[in-house]
């Protein structure tokens, strides 16, 4: 399969989509008698026929059919890869794993269309410990924990306070503030890959009980029920008020570090950008 490459594929197509091997050769701006070649050495490679010739028509053989959706699929593959690989500063996704700049997102999203009309910005969700970035999901990611220094770059942007979220007829709900011993004896629901609750964040001998979620719909749904609470940062209360659950300042729990973070060998153009804008809008508040 060595033999099999973009330009057979190409050549099949032009050749069903145009109607005939001269068609096809104009499409491609190539000889009538390369494009013969070209399918000749395709069937050859592949061993089977693709095209049926008669002196009216040329049709794909039920082989040639199957072939030729691959080769569709395969040909859009490529186009994209190398859309991707060659936009540059023209595209940029940016990467989060609960959620996004809270307060912030739409006015960092807004000002970056009005002030950096010529790059493409895109937000996307990856629930990982990198937001997408060791994925290559992503340009530059939102991170609320410490990365891989040896392959990644960041940056603290911000800070943001660390809430509790619990069911709405909790009684602590009532309470405008609490403390982390106020929780000592719950349940506390935590996502060990993106999470920035841990256990850790109370003394040994009262640290709570865990239990782990993946998914913030998922954490919110089991804290609404009043068998555990949360610990997460006031972004997620921004993008994720839900009716039954209530988020209180923790008044002991330390802030929560925003990270901006990047391959360390490959920054995005937009990097500096993104760092400036998104240390604006956390020092306004």
């Amino acid at each position: 399969m060595d033999d099999v490459d973009l330009r057979q594929l190409r050549c099949l197509v032009a050749i069903v989509d145009e109607g005939t091997f001269t068609d096809a050769a104009l499409a491609l701006g190539v000889s009538q008698a390369a494009v013969s070649r070209t399918l000749a050495s395709f069937e050859r490679a592949l061993g089977v026929r693709l095209l049926r010739r008669t002196s009216r028509e040329v049709t794909p053989t039920p082989t040639g059919l199957r072939v030729l959706a691959h080769a569709r699929r395969v040909l859009a593959e490529v186009d994209d890869l190398v859309r991707d690989a060659t936009s540059g500063h023209a595209h940029l996704r940016m990467g989060y794993a609960w959620s996004a700049l809270g307060r912030h997102t739409l006015a960092f999203q807004r000002r970056w269309s009005r002030e950096r009309p010529e790059t493409d910005l895109h937000l996307v969700r990856v629930n990982s410990a990198t937001a997408g970035l060791a994925e290559g999901a992503c340009d530059l990611a939102v991170v609320r924990r410490p990365v891989d220094e040896r392959r990644f770059e960041s940056v603290i942007v911000g800070l943001e306070r660390r809430l509790c979220a619990m069911a709405a007829d909790d009684p602590l709900a009532r309470r405008r503030s609490v403390r982390l011993a106020d929780l000592a004896g719950r349940v506390l629901l935590v996502d060990r890959r993106t999470g920035t609750a841990t256990p850790d964040l109370w003394p040994p001998e009262v640290r709570p009980a865990t239990e782990e979620t993946h998914d913030v719909d998922d954490w919110l749904n089991v804290i609404a029920t009043g068998r555990c609470v949360g610990m997460t940062p006031e972004s997620t209360a921004d993008q994720y008020p839900r009716p039954g659950v209530v988020y209180r300042p923790v008044r002991d729990g330390e802030p929560i570090a925003v990270r901006l973070a990047w391959w360390r060998d490959d920054p995005h153009p937009a990097t500096q950008a993104v760092m400036e804008l998104l240390t604006s809008l956390y020092r306004e508040g």
